[in-house]
């Protein structure tokens, strides 16, 4: 007996309907539990001032103050800082995606000694916080003359990332063998290959790639604070210096206003992007 030919007061029948009763709970909850940060940092961005530092804490902002995203958008470069925060994460994430897929390629399909020990090293280097790698990073860009230029950006996107890497070294080993082994045969070589058959099936890890690679560098204040002078830094860096009073305190709403300006971006290439993003991220794993 299936259930659509259950009874409708039937112990089976209840049983599933509490199981979807306490799932969606459970799925609403947790929705709430992240969206409440957000929400906070949307109501703290139509206070007053005074709201702000009121005792006890005013939840609903009394009368809101629309004009504060207004004057959050006026008071900086606004669009001249989120143009520079486009351009260096656009830059990074198409040459960080690219490259970490030609590595992923050959840690899948190509066979050299030592090929494990070298993925292990790879993996490895994830655990590494980057405060290690801050100042030698720095030093070396000094001494080639790229402080104050994009063009670190350019390098560590050629560099590719080790979790993206990861990423596309288990899409491109559940491929099949036979697609190679008949591209071999038709006198490909292992660059035509990569190019014309498996980077176009990688279309859900590529977008993964993009949209994780994009959202690190868009949410990155530590490296373009120390690399990059005001006029070229980016939003980031704008948003948590800039909205300061003359006695060097913050203007906590406009901060939360301008705050949430910068995220509206992120939300919406993950809007665009979001069925490849969810198909990358659950096919990496499979055979």
């Amino acid at each position: 007996m299936t259930a659509t030919s259950l009874p409708p007061k039937s112990p089976v029948r209840v049983r599933i309907r509490v199981n979807r009763i306490v799932l969606y709970t459970v799925l609403v909850s947790v929705t709430g539990l992240f969206l409440g940060p957000f929400g906070w940092l949307v109501l703290t961005g139509l206070k007053t001032p005074a709201e702000l530092a009121s005792a006890p804490v005013h939840w609903v902002p009394a009368d809101i103050q629309w004009h504060n995203f207004a004057d959050a958008f006026d008071l900086i470069d606004f669009l001249g800082y989120a143009r520079n925060s486009l351009i260096i994460a656009f830059i990074y994430a198409g040459l960080v995606t690219l490259s970490s897929a030609w590595v992923g390629y050959g840690f899948a399909r190509l066979s050299a000694p030592g090929k494990k020990v070298l993925f292990g090293i790879l993996i490895g280097s994830m655990m590494l916080p980057q405060m290690i790698t801050l100042l030698p990073t720095y030093l070396i860009f000094a001494k080639l003359g790229m402080v104050d230029t994009y063009w670190p950006w350019v390098l560590w996107g050629l560099s590719s990332a080790p979790y993206l890497v990861f990423l596309f070294r288990q899409f491109f080993a559940g491929l099949p063998r036979e697609l190679e082994e008949a591209a071999i045969v038709d006198g490909c070589g292992y660059g035509t290959i990569f190019w014309r058959i498996f980077l176009p099936q990688s279309w859900p890890v590529l977008s993964a790639s993009f949209v994780i690679a994009f959202t690190w560098t868009w949410g990155d204040y530590i490296a373009p604070q120390l690399l990059l002078s005001t006029d070229k830094s980016t939003l980031a860096v704008a948003v948590m210096t800039t909205y300061v009073s003359s006695a060097g305190t913050p203007i906590t709403n406009l901060q939360a206003a301008a705050s949430v300006m910068y995220v509206v971006p992120i939300l919406l290439i993950f809007l665009v992007a979001q069925r490849g993003f969810v198909a990358g991220m659950s096919t990496t794993g499979l055979k």
